[in-house]
């Protein structure tokens, strides 16, 4: 058995391909000639140099000393907040922009919440000069203007998106409406492992280089390949799919990813799809949907704009609705809390994205000798403003 995605593009019951008939011919094109071309040496070549030289990869795998300490354990961060452009998005907008030249493509869209996935696509399209238009909610423009600046600067179009709540379900849906329009010349760099096969797949191994690296660093590090725990943030899924990828099948290794709780489940002003979600259809894949009986979409809340969305990619559903993921809601106040105390204990300060796998850490119970693996998704420089207005509600004496 595996957790990864089938020749039908499923995930156990979760996945596949809902498009609009216009949008067709495109995604079946790209399925039949995905692997071919990521696998090839060709692309293999460019893709490994740019990580290396542009993006500056391998991330850290850095033991947070003070951490383990407080909770009772071998902690390793690894550092995908070191990157080019300040999050792991950038692995995946390398690899889907040299994607779409090989395939011919000469326009570029994409959707963002927090801004990261955003402004590593107008860099991709700044590197290999190609146009951008990015789609994103009005309220994550206003609450992630530094990163709309960045966007702006980089050459690409930022159109704030009025609909809906305004975040990133609503920047989704835009893109998809834009892709329709222009299926011929346009390629979409979707930044999260959903939408329709084979994008969840496509991202999953973009980002996989997270998990190769993180196999070779313990190695070093600990005289074996694998740790006890991985953990991760999840919303779309993509920095927790690659944490995971080379690991999945590998029983030894147990999962846990963090959703956002938002103002806590019972309150519905949540993110927690994984937990509270039933199955439905969005964007063009079968996943678990926050939606009410008759189908419509609840709308979804968390303080953090790269998780507010109202789905999961269909890889961590199933390893929810499988037993293989332990999944854990962590609230506002408790994603505050943790990037406080990183900033704190071990002077890094995280995105609030992941900081919702950080605020996990105290409700685990470890043993001394467990190796534990969490990815720092992304730096928190595009959050100083949340931060900074919540600061007073912080336990200090806690850290």
């Amino acid at each position: 058995m595996t957790y990864q995605v089938d020749d039908n593009g499923f995930y156990g019951e979760f996945g596949g391909a809902y498009v609009p008939e216009i949008l067709y011919k495109t995604v079946d094109t790209l399925k039949q000639c995905y692997r071919s071309i990521l696998e090839s040496e060709e692309f293999q070549k460019e893709y490994m140099y740019l990580l290396r030289d542009y993006v500056g990869r391998p991330s850290p795998l850095y033991y947070a000393s003070r951490m383990s300490e407080k909770y009772g354990c071998k902690l390793y961060l690894k550092r995908e907040d070191l990157n080019h452009t300040g999050a792991h998005k950038i692995n995946n907008a390398i690899g889907q922009i040299l994607l779409a030249k090989k395939m011919g493509k000469t326009r570029i869209i994409a959707e963002t919440g927090a801004g990261q996935h955003g402004v590593a696509t107008a860099t991709v399209c700044a590197l290999m000069n190609m146009p951008c238009r990015v789609y994103m909610g009005a309220l994550d423009v206003e609450r992630q203007f530094p990163n709309v600046e960045r966007m702006r600067m980089l050459g690409a179009e930022v159109f704030p998106v009025q609909s809906g709540n305004k975040t990133l379900k609503d920047a989704t849906n835009e893109a998809i409406r834009d892709w329709c329009c222009h299926p011929a010349d346009t390629f979409y760099i979707i930044g999260s492992t959903v939408g329709p096969h084979p994008y969840p797949d496509i991202v999953a191994r973009l980002q996989s280089i997270i998990s190769a690296e993180i196999k070779e660093q313990l190695m070093e590090k600990e005289g074996r390949d694998y740790p006890d725990y991985l953990m991760a943030c999840v919303g779309g899924g993509s920095n927790a799919a690659g944490t995971i990828f080379n690991y999945i099948d590998d029983d030894r290794v147990k999962i846990v990813l963090g959703e956002a709780g938002g103002l806590g489940m019972e309150t519905l002003q949540t993110a927690a799809s994984l937990q509270i979600g039933t199955i439905g259809i969005l964007h063009g894949s079968r996943i678990k949907v926050m939606q009410t009986e008759d189908g419509q979409i609840i709308e979804p809340y968390s303080i953090s704009a790269g998780l507010d969305y109202p789905g999961t990619g269909p890889i961590h559903c199933n390893l929810y609705e499988q037993g293989r993921a332990q999944v854990l809601a962590a609230n506002d106040d408790e994603a505050l809390q943790a990037a406080f105390e990183l900033t704190r204990l071990e002077g890094i300060i995280p995105a609030l994205e992941s900081s919702h796998a950080l605020a996990l850490l105290p409700k685990m119970k470890f043993k001394k000798d467990d190796v534990v693996v969490l990815t720092v998704s992304g730096r928190g420089d595009k959050d100083m403003a949340t931060y900074l207005k919540h600061k007073d509600e912080i336990n200090y004496d806690a850290i």
